[in-house]
């Protein structure tokens, strides 16, 4: 079981701001910009290009729910689109707040914010998205 499925079963709290029946957003511990977030799914799949069909359709147009209210929440001039998929077996998308292409670069280093600024940024989120419906 990968940690994004622990998350999703409640065993490893996460700052969630997004789910659904079948898809998870939660923000990004090491983020490389405040509001990052992880969008997933539910179902455990190791690579995003597994995924069948209807999911990864589903999974992307969740992401791009979840974009549109974190551009709201977080001041930037684009939502950045990544897939690694290499640090956890469980397809996952990173949507990352940028102004300059350098703030989509996995090499430099992470952020580091404490839990009441990852639970301020969360609730920024979810009430943006709120906004949305």
């Amino acid at each position: 079981m990968t940690i994004f499925s622990k998350i999703v079963a409640g065993e490893i709290p996460a700052y969630k701001v997004a789910e659904t029946i079948d898809y998870l957003a939660f923000l990004d511990i090491n983020p490389l910009a405040e509001g990052h977030v992880l969008v997933i799914p539910k179902k455990e799949v190791d690579y995003l290009f597994d995924l069948d069909d209807e999911l990864y359709t589903g999974l992307q147009i969740f992401a791009k729910i979840v974009a549109t209210g974190l551009r709201k929440a977080i001041s930037c001039k684009r939502i950045g689109v990544a897939v690694i998929g290499l640090e956890v077996p469980h397809a996952h998308i990173h949507l990352i707040p940028m102004n300059n292409v350098s703030d989509l670069n996995f090499a430099r280093p992470k952020l580091s914010f404490t839990p009441e600024q990852l639970h301020a940024t969360a609730e920024k989120i979810r009430e943006a998205l709120k906004q949305d419906e």
